[in-house]
């Protein structure tokens, strides 16, 4: 088994929606069990929101890629609340999902979490910065 990593819903939704790119990349790594994905109920539903909301998707498609998320990563249930995205507060449950579940990396889009750079222990990187330290 490999590296804890929290995505955050960015990475998920560029994944379905870009199967060429680097993000869809990573999820194939969890798909195949080579990184421990982790998730929590809050990720799970802004992922839900986005697509149904941004991306206009119909329920059963929403559905079948909550499904999807499910069955290849290990769902957290936050205990520790935590304040340290400034600009974003929506942020900061990335960050609680993946003090949780002790991970290694979040991998993120977010600029937001990309300027931290690393919290408690944890490097915060892009999709390519993951898939380089990983190799």
């Amino acid at each position: 088994m490999g590296s804890a990593v929290v995505l955050d819903t960015n990475i998920l939704i560029s994944s379905i929606f870009w199967q060429k790119g680097k993000s869809h990349k990573i999820v194939e790594l969890a798909i195949e069990q080579k990184i421990n994905n982790f998730v929590s109920p809050d990720i799970l539903n802004e992922l839900v929101k986005v697509l149904r909301i941004d991306f206009k998707q119909p329920e059963e498609f929403v559905q079948k890629q909550l499904i999807l998320v499910k069955s290849y990563s290990n769902t957290v249930i936050p205990k520790i609340k935590v304040k340290a995205v400034i600009e974003n507060s929506k942020d900061d449950m990335v960050l609680e999902c993946a003090l949780s579940c002790k991970a290694q990396y979040i991998v993120t889009g977010d600029k937001h979490l990309l300027n931290l750079k690393e919290f408690k222990d944890i490097k915060i990187v892009t999709p390519k910065e993951f898939l380089t330290l990983i190799k």
